[in-house]
């Protein structure tokens, strides 16, 4: 699996890219760097999470990127810019986050790289 988590704190910006098969030892790994970051976000900022790249994610994922929502909530998370360039490649992320984030969250998915970018300005 590729990964890759960014902060961009002028913008209050977290962006993460998930790319290739997704193994759940690569998602606690995840977790673990994502945790480390989110503290120096401020309450109300944004994630943009790439989902292009994954070309399979293994079910025992699951509670890893649980454990990354629930992170988010917690520390404030106002908004979720998600990139699923295909319905089919969803994996069940819209349906945990309805979950995880419990209706508190703005959510908006995007199929492009570029849509994203205009939701993020």
């Amino acid at each position: 699996m590729d990964f890759a988590a960014t902060i961009d704190a002028s913008r209050n910006l977290v962006r993460v890219r998930f790319a290739g098969a997704v193994t759940a030892p690569a998602m606690e790994a995840a977790a673990a760097r994502l945790e480390a970051l989110l503290p120096a976000m401020k309450p109300g900022f944004t994630t943009f999470t790439d989902f292009g790249g994954v070309e399979s994610m293994d079910l025992d994922c699951v509670p890893h990127l649980t454990r990354i929502m629930d992170l988010c909530r917690t520390h404030g998370i106002g908004l979720v810019v998600r990139l699923l360039p295909a319905p089919d490649k969803d994996l069940g992320i819209k349906l945990l986050s309805i979950v995880h984030y419990r209706g508190k969250v703005k959510m908006v998915t995007v199929e492009t790289l570029a849509e994203a970018e205009r939701v993020l300005a």
